[in-house]
């Protein structure tokens, strides 16, 4: 009743005043409209979509949005008021957010930033605290849905998210924003745009620093974004150029060990406890946690734009970059209550052996203490080593056993060099191009030590071509350190090579009602994988060639001058992930190689007017032959990985996005609405390695017909942003429905054909509230409360135990299941000031 009330007062209020302030020149206008034209496009080989023209489904956000309501939330949390969208914040550390779309995840929907895919191109993934800079850079969002308008062969099965940041600004001037939030949350920007020149250069720079505490217990973090965009255009010339350079170095510690309801239960002085980590502990005083992300992502992009006539143009990217960092995690013994003891009725009795407290917090103290304590003097080979206590994971060459525990670092860094280049010909209502997109990628995959935990040294016997190595040198898990890719490695150390040669075409008829559109792409990308570690017969694979392509095409009708109608669709044969083509962490090429296929069918209506527009469309995605690979973290403890193969799945579904802005006032109400029904089309098997990446078993998943997990399949969202003076209001009320939990190998529920399906997660309900407040000249004041009634809710589950009658439940669900626990309430408040 309360959030009803609170909805009507918002909505009462917006209708109740119609303003503008002259006094901040900033328009009503300015302030609610969502428009393409408020993008700053930095190149030519951006490929934008455009409203009753290109024939797709889209979203547009703006700058301004992203700047006003991002606040202290992730990027992907600004994109979850749009159709098909869900995001979550999965462990609740910093960066640690996903999005799907459409129900496919982020490794099945294409990033770009600028027009470059950022897409891992080994496993498609993409990691958002590597980009948390773009949160200040961006000048603007466009989500593209289902195939979308990208002439690049990009793993766009959910659709393309196009991310675009600023260049080189014409205007001279800057500002400085300083943030405060909950949890000890502080970030400070500066920003400084130094205007075009008589001779045609310009340049922008920005700056920023932010800390916290996280709103999940022991999740601290930090980091710095960095940005510089040089631009020039020669007088009377035919080109321009823009060079950019990106990145955002960054640590925070994490909770990615899934935690069963029963535990948030334990951990709770009154119910649940959100809050809870399993991995977070002290250590001399300070907090410590086995689970620590570090990285930093530089991105350096050139571009060229060169206009050879009056109906063509040249436009080229070149882009490189050089990613380092990864994560901690134990590496040893483990400990009865380390990450997860199972009975934790009889551990809170007492029973806890000193290495977890009371509270739930983990005493790292005690097991540096313990490790010292029960380490044996090593007798072995130490020849050139002042140690004494040496660690191991198994017998050392003395023949004497260790399993003390230590902190390792699981590196993924990666050098990455690519080029876009696309010749555009207009010809009356005619337009063609043609383009190329090379690329070459090198990933690393290893593990050091970083924290000995009271030892002296670390004995590994990782390496299969030698017997064995102490160790002494450890790395520091800081994203502007060295991360030992140079150095001394345990456990494992591999290479892979990737390399991708695409072509693209485009023809396209614009008149003066019909829009028609016809793609086609070819591909071939080359895998190599060299196993430093445990291929000692086979060290380097041959390099594969794997070719692809695909065909899209539509078109769009303007009725009249408010209505339009369109359809798309389009067949794509994408090449395998780098794991399928060397399954089993082995240097042997899958001799059962196939590609993934995708069929894509969608339809529209438009409707645009001086107050209302409207956009409805409906579509049908099947994708057949997927492989997936995911790591297993689960409240046992567990670490290792899942290779699924075979997978097939059909996602059919229904958007609606709308907003209504009254003649004459300054209220705009906004609105999306979100209906999917997504399923698995047959059962699947699965290989399970360990977190070694040594086999340890098989498994068969009996999926067919079950929903499709891990996103949201009915979403809904209202929103009201209102003017009174110098004051802007903004509130969304969204509401979620059919989330079902994801599957994991370690499931049973699909261990058997005769099984209750997907566990379907209670629905809920989020309201937002902004606001703004322009003030003297230049400054403006933001606050923004999320979640605004704490509601308690279940963003995600991977685990299906039903409830039984037998059961201990908490709103329906068995209390037994491993979830992830949506965010309280949050705040942030910002003060910027524009010169």
């Amino acid at each position: 009743m309360k959030k009803l009330f609170f909805l009507t007062f918002v909505l009462v209020a917006s209708f109740g005043f119609a303003q503008t302030d002259a006094a901040t020149g900033i328009s009503s206008d300015t302030i609610l409209d969502v428009d393409l034209d408020e993008i700053v496009v930095t190149s030519g080989v951006i490929d934008i979509a455009e409203v009753r023209k290109t024939p797709i489904a889209l979203s547009t956000i703006s700058a301004q949005e992203v700047a006003l309501k991002v606040g202290n939330l992730e990027f992907p949390e600004i994109m979850a008021k749009t159709p098909g969208v869900y995001a979550t914040k999965q462990g609740g550390g910093y960066g640690d957010s996903r999005i799907s779309l459409r129900g496919f995840d982020q490794t099945n929907t294409s990033f770009l930033i600028n027009g470059q895919p950022v897409n891992d191109m080994e496993n498609g993934r993409l990691y958002w605290s590597n980009w948390q800079g773009l949160i200040d850079v961006a000048s603007g969002i466009q989500i593209q849905r289902g195939l979308g308008a990208s002439k690049l062969a990009v793993p766009s099965v959910g659709g393309t998210i196009s991310i675009f940041t600023k260049s080189a600004e014409k205007a001279e001037g800057g500002f400085i924003t300083q943030m405060i939030g909950n949890d000890a949350y502080i970030k400070t920007t500066a920003a400084y745009n130094t205007g075009v020149n008589d001779k045609g250069w310009s340049s922008s720079f920005l700056l920023t620093k932010w800390s916290g505490d996280g709103y999940i217990n022991h999740t601290k973090g930090e980091g710095w974004t960095y940005f510089a965009a040089v631009g020039y255009t020669p007088e009377d010339s035919r080109s321009k150029y823009n060079f950019s350079f990106i990145g955002a170095g960054q640590w925070h510690h994490q909770r990615d060990v899934w935690v069963s309801i029963r535990d948030y239960q334990n951990f709770g002085e009154a119910g649940i406890d959100r809050r809870w980590n399993t991995n977070g502990g002290t250590l001399n005083g300070e907090e410590f946690s086995m689970r620590r992300n570090f990285y930093n992502k530089p991105l350096a992009t050139f571009n060229w734009d060169f206009k050879i006539s009056d109906n063509m143009e040249l436009n080229t990217s070149l882009y490189g970059s050089a990613g380092r960092g990864g994560g901690t995690g134990p590496r040893g013994r483990n400990y009865d209550v380390l990450p997860y003891r199972e009975d934790l009725t009889s551990f809170m009795d007492g029973y806890d052996d000193g290495f977890r407290r009371a509270d739930g917090t983990v005493n790292y103290d005690a097991i540096v203490a313990d490790n010292r304590a029960g380490a044996s003097p090593y007798t072995g080979d130490i020849s050139g080593h002042n140690v004494s206590l040496i660690g191991a994971h198994g017998y050392g060459d003395d023949g004497v056993f260790r399993s003390g525990m230590i902190r390792r670092a699981s590196m993924n860094s990666h050098d990455w060099i690519g080029g876009i280049s696309n010749l555009n010909i207009t010809s009356g209502k005619m337009r063609y191009s043609i383009g190329i997109d090379l690329r070459k990628y090198k990933g690393y995959h290893y593990r050091v030590l970083n924290n000995l935990m009271g030892f002296d040294a670390y004995y590994s016997t990782g390496n299969k071509n030698s017997g064995g190595r102490i160790i002494e040198t450890t790395v520091e898990a800081s994203p502007f350190n060295n991360t030992g890719l140079n150095g001394p490695k345990i456990d494992y150390y591999n290479i892979g090579n990737v390399g991708w040669q695409g072509f693209n075409g485009l023809a396209e008829y614009s008149g003066d009602k019909i829009t028609g559109v016809l793609q086609v792409g070819l591909s071939n990308q080359s895998f190599q994988r060299e196993d430093l570690f445990d291929q000692p017969g086979n060290p380097i694979s041959e390099t594969k060639n794997v070719g692809g392509g695909y065909v899209k095409g539509g078109a769009n009708y303007n009725i009249n001058e408010k209505s339009n109608v369109f359809f798309n669709t389009g067949f794509i044969s994408r090449q395998p992930q780098f794991g399928a083509v060397f399954p089993g962490y082995a240097n042997d090429i899958n001799p059962d190689l196939q590609n993934e296929t995708i069929t894509s069918f969608e339809a529209g209506y438009g409707y645009i007017s001086n107050t209302l527009r409207l956009n409805v469309n409906v579509y049908s995605t099947v994708w057949g032959n997927r492989f997936i690979q995911r790591s297993l973290s689960n409240q046992n403890g567990n670490d290792g990985f899942a290779q699924f193969k075979d997978i097939d799945v059909v996602h059919n579904g229904l958007e609606l996005e709308g907003s209504w802005s009254p003649v004459g006032s300054s209220t705009k109400v906004r609105g999306m609405l979100s209906i999917g029904d997504w399923k698995y089309t047959k059962n699947f098997e699965a290989t399970i390695f360990d977190e070694n990446q040594a086999q340890i078993g098989t498994a068969k998943l009996y999926t067919k017909d079950a929903k499709v997990g891990d996103a949201a399949q009915f979403t809904a969202n209202l929103g009201v942003d209102h003017r009174i003076g110098s004051l802007n209001l903004d509130a969304d009320w969204r509401f979620v429905d059919g989330l079902y939990a994801d599957y994991s190998i370690e499931d049973s529920e699909f261990q058997s054909a005769d099984n209750l399906g997907a566990l379907k997660l209670p629905s809920y309900s989020l309201v937002d509230f902004g606001a703004t407040y322009y003030f003297w000249s230049g400054w403006s004041l933001r606050m923004n409360i999320n979640n605004v009634f704490d509601t308690v809710y279940i963003a995600e589950s991977n685990s299906n135990i039903h409830a039984t009658a037998s059961s201990e439940t908490w709103n329906g669900v068995d209390v037994t299941n491993s979830v992830w626990f949506g965010f309280g309430r949050t705040w942030n408040m910002s003060l910027k000031y524009r010169f």
